[in-house]
C-alpha cells in the first residue's frame, strides 16, 4: 500500500493488491519483473490517484492549493463496506491539513471518469479503461484483496529514493516519455522528461531532505481535527482529455521545519496521518524527480504480533492514518 509517493511537485497514493496471502517468496515470472510484469503475483501498476494525472494541475505543488513549500499533514482514511473492521475495503480517502485548514483531495476531471476524489473500485475500472492500462488491479483482487492483507497487520516503512528504471517520470512528468502529454493518463506532473536521472539527482542535490513527524493511526476522527467544512465543489465542464502539457517547473523553495500537528477529529473509519515538510530541491532541468515513498508492507508473523488486530496499524473500516 503506497500511502504517500511524492516529491514537492507531484504525489500519488496507490494500493497494490496481490493474489497470494501472507509472507511469500516469488521466483521467476511470478515476481513480475520486466516482460513478466502482469504475470506476477502482485499488481505492480496499482490503482493510483495522482491529482495532476487526474486533470487538476493546480492542486498540489509550489504555491498551489496544497503548498509544498510549507508544512502540511497527509490524512488517509480506509473505509469498509459495512463500517466495521471486518468489512471489505471499499474506499481510500485523502485529506490534507495546512495552516489549520482541512483540504479535501482534488476531484477527477475527465468526463469518462465519474466525479470522485477517492480510490474506489469504480474509479479504478474507469481510470484503467480511459488510460488504456491493463486492469491488473482488478485481476489481482482489487480493494477487497488489499483490505484483507491490511487486516492481518502491516508496518509503516519510509524511504527516500531515486529511480534507476524510468527516472521517476511515472510520478512527476510525462510517462511514457515518448507519448503525447495530451493523451489521457500520460501527464503526471510538471517535471521535464529529461529530469530524474539518478546520477543527476545525487550529484546536484546530495543534501535533499524531508521531515516526517507526528505520525498517528487510529479510528477515523481520532488523528486530526476535521471541522465540518463544505467541500470545495468539483470543477465544472471537465475536459474529455488530459490537460495541456506541463510548463517549465519553478525553482526550489526552502524547507520549512514541521510544527506540532493538531489532534482529535471527525466521523468514523480507519485513518493514518503524517505531517510532512517541504519537498526535494530542484536541478537544472527543473524540479528533480526525487520521490519520498511511504510504503505499507505486509509483515511477517513476528511483526504482526507487534502491530496486531485492534492495535497499531490496522487499516480497516474504522481506521485513519496521518
Amino acid at each position: 500500500m503506497d500511502i504517500w509517493e511524492a516529491n514537492s511537485q507531484a504525489t500519488a497514493y496507490t494500493p497494490h493488491p496481490c493474489n497470494v496471502s501472507g509472507p511469500y517468496r516469488c521466483s521467476g515470472g511470478l515476481c513480475g519483473d520486466d516482460a513478466d510484469r502482469y504475470r506476477g503475483v502482485c499488481d505492480k501498476d496499482g490503482c493510483d490517484f495522482n491529482s495532476w494525472r487526474m486533470g487538476d494541475t493546480s492542486f498540489y505543488g509550489t504555491s498551489m492549493t496544497v503548498d509544498t513549500t510549507k508544512v502540511f499533514s497527509v490524512v488517509t482514511q480506509f473505509i469498509t463496506s459495512d463500517g466495521t473492521d471486518s468489512g471489505d475495503l471499499t474506499e481510500i480517502r485523502r485529506y490534507y491539513v495546512q495552516n489549520g485548514v482541512v483540504i479535501p483531495n482534488s476531484y477527477t476531471n475527465f468526463v469518462q471518469i465519474g466525479k470522485t476524489n477517492a480510490v474506489t473500485s469504480q474509479f479504478c475500472t474507469e481510470q484503467k479503461t480511459l488510460f488504456g492500462d491493463p486492469n491488473d488491479f482488478d485481476a489481482k483482487g482489487g480493494l477487497v484483496a488489499m483490505g484483507r492483507e491490511m487486516d492481518k497487520g502491516m508496518v509503516l516503512v519510509m524511504s527516500l529514493w531515486d529511480d534507476h528504471s524510468v527516472n521517476m517520470l511515472w510520478l512527476d512528468s510525462n510517462f511514457p516519455a515518448t507519448a503525447s502529454p495530451s493523451t489521457p493518463g500520460v501527464a503526471r506532473g510538471p517535471c521535464a522528461t529529461t529530469s530524474g536521472v539518478p546520477s543527476d539527482v545525487e550529484s546536484s542535490s546530495p543534501g535533499a531532505t524531508v521531515v516526517f513527524s507526528n505520525i498517528k493511526y487510529g479510528t477515523i476522527g481520532s488523528t486530526f481535527t476535521q471541522p465540518t467544512p463544505t467541500p470545495s465543489p468539483p470543477p465544472s465542464n471537465p475536459p474529455a482529455t488530459t490537460p495541456a502539457p506541463p510548463t517549465a517547473p519553478p525553482t526550489a523553495a526552502p524547507t520549512v521545519p514541521p510544527t506540532a500537528a493538531p489532534t482529535n477529529a471527525p466521523s468514523s473509519g480507519s485513518q493514518i496521518t503524517n505531517q510532512n515538510g517541504a519537498g526535494a530541491p530542484s536541478d537544472n532541468g527543473g524540479w528533480i524527480a526525487f520521490a519520498v515513498l511511504l510504503v505499507l508492507n505486509v509483515i511477517v508473523v513476528v511483526l504482526v504480533v507487534v502491530l496486531a488486530r485492534k492495535g497499531m496499524l490496522k487499516m480497516s473500516s474504522k481506521g485513519e492514518s496521518v
